[in-house]
């Protein structure tokens, strides 16, 4: 017979809100809470540009970017704050200025740090595809590149990588280009 061990108990988003506040970022990965590390200042500084980028074109667009902190509750189990996320006009009804996002955004965007990189291009990778948002941007603050990930068929194929004076283009954003140069003010 095989030794019990204790079940450990799926944390959720309940959970999550029962918290009292103490100046972290938590995320949830399939009901494991996650302490996500303060960035560091090249990490928001390359979050910066990406939202200023996505909200000009959101201006133009009539899109909204929002940068983290920010829930994006895609089950009570699975629990993000990208750095930045982007919803297209056509998504935005559905999502409320004054709730908690339960919509899938149409992009979502990850700066690497060392403490995340791993989980970035993997368990969150997974997820995103899983809960259907179309577009995911990686952004490698020390290696000065972007790379543009597409869904298709359940899983994420990338589409494009660009550094210095190359020209990103997204596949989804119409009329969405700037040199990649333009996300690492610092180079």
């Amino acid at each position: 017979m095989a030794p019990m061990r204790d079940a450990q108990k799926r944390f959720g988003y309940a959970d999550l809100l029962a918290l009292p506040e103490d100046g972290r970022r938590y995320e949830i990965h399939g009901g494991e809470l996650v302490v996500v590390a303060a960035p560091r200042v090249r990490h928001q500084l390359v979050v910066h540009e990406v939202a200023t980028v996505l909200s000009d074109y959101g201006r133009r667009s009539g899109g909204l970017a929002v940068p983290a902190p920010c829930d994006i509750v895609f089950d009570e189990y699975d629990v993000v704050q990208p750095d930045v996320v982007f919803f297209r006009a056509e998504t935005l009804p559905r999502v409320s200025l004054d709730a908690v996002t339960r919509v899938a955004p149409d992009v979502a965007v990850e700066v690497l740090s060392p403490s995340t990189a791993g989980v970035d291009r993997g368990r969150k990778m997974r997820m995103f595809a899983r809960y259907g948002v179309p577009e995911y941007w990686i952004v490698d603050p020390v290696r000065m590149e972007i790379e543009i990930h597409s869904l298709e068929e359940g899983a994420y194929r990338r589409t494009q990588t660009a550094t210095g004076g190359d020209t990103v283009r997204s596949g989804l954003l119409p009329d969405l280009t700037f040199p990649a140069g333009r996300l690492f003010p610092f180079a």
